[in-house]
């Protein structure tokens, strides 16, 4: 039964923390998202998936929900996250500013980026209200009127290289404190995490690589951000897969590159990862490596909005632990 059918208007939350090496924290901040104020349970919520790295130290949690129930469930995991993480003491290979690092909201069936937009703001709100010490960046559908991207606002903050928090002006809440840190809200379409692992421990290659996919460059995979990171002893090409709108086409498809698929009466496209393997494949083979796994972190979009109708009909709310963690 679709969302339509079933009187939803979905989005999804991709909630990144910086934490992964308490899995009960990670699982209570998860299970958070799942209840109201009384703590009587959503019915219209939903944690698909939860992933955490242990050498990034940073767990990605899936929520789904209707939209109107999507802001107050997230910030519901955002409290139990800032409450559990202090900064101070975080470490991880991954690149982070806050203890909620990255909260993103994306349209799944029935409702727009925009709307989502409306969410992510009014959610940036109530932190800076309610959480002491919370400062918050806007990026995407909630940076109005600039709409300025994730990418350019963590370039323009620092995210790749900053532990100091002190000097960072927030668009709200007070001056980072060094507990929290600085969390990034925003709306845009969807965005998927692909990693590619290739089988070298030289960094040097591994930035070749992503440098070479990167959207930004000259025959880069558009809509692709790339960076190279150890991890368990190789380096993983970890890769944000946006979804862009595409006014040429016409019905859901998949080819060798690109996937289709429509929200109201937009077409989106993305590269398809299996793509993105594949080049990343080619390019290791010309270092003279090999690749050894890859590991598409939670949903595409499709599946993000079908796992999510089916949970919400079945009023599975912990749908993750039918998933058993990372789903391919």
């Amino acid at each position: 039964m679709s969302s339509s059918r079933l009187g939803l208007r979905l989005a999804a939350c991709l909630l990144n923390i910086s934490e992964a090496r308490r899995k009960y924290v990670v699982e209570n901040i998860a299970k958070a998202a799942l209840l109201d104020k009384n703590g009587q349970k959503h019915p219209e919520v939903t944690v698909l998936n939860v992933f955490s790295d242990q050498d990034y130290n940073r767990s990605v949690i899936t929520i789904a929900a209707s939209v109107d129930k999507l802001g107050s469930s997230v910030l519901a995991a955002c409290l139990e996250a800032f409450h559990a993480t202090d900064m101070e003491v975080q470490e991880g290979i991954h690149p982070c500013l806050g203890a909620v690092d990255l909260i993103p909201i994306y349209p799944l069936s029935g409702v727009g980026v925009e709307e989502c937009g409306e969410v992510a703001r009014s959610l940036a709100q109530e932190l800076a209200l309610h959480v002491p010490g919370c400062s918050v960046f806007l990026f995407g559908e909630a940076d109005l009127p600039e709409k300025r991207s994730l990418v350019q606002r963590r370039k323009q903050l620092g995210w790749f290289t900053r532990r100091d928090f002190s000097a960072l002006e927030p668009d709200l809440g007070a001056a980072p404190a060094r507990r929290c840190g600085l969390t990034g809200v925003g709306a845009s379409p969807y965005v998927m995490n692909c990693n590619v692992t290739i089988d070298s421990q030289d960094l040097s290659v591994g930035r070749e690589i992503a440098g070479a996919i990167r959207g930004s460059s000259a025959n880069g995979l558009k809509g692709v951000q790339a960076m190279a990171f150890p991890h368990k002893g190789k380096i993983e090409i970890a890769c944000n897969v946006e979804c862009f709108e595409d006014q040429q086409a016409t019905d859901i498809s998949e080819d060798s590159q690109y996937v289709t698929y429509r929200v109201l009466d937009n077409h989106f496209s993305y590269v398809s990862p299996h793509y993105i393997e594949a080049q990343v494949k080619k390019l290791a083979g010309d270092w003279g490596v090999g690749t050894i796994g890859t590991a598409l972190v939670g949903f595409t979009p499709q599946e993000c909005k079908d796992c999510a109708e089916y949970a919400i009909k079945e009023n599975t709310g912990e749908f993750w632990k039918i998933q058993g963690g990372i789903f391919m």
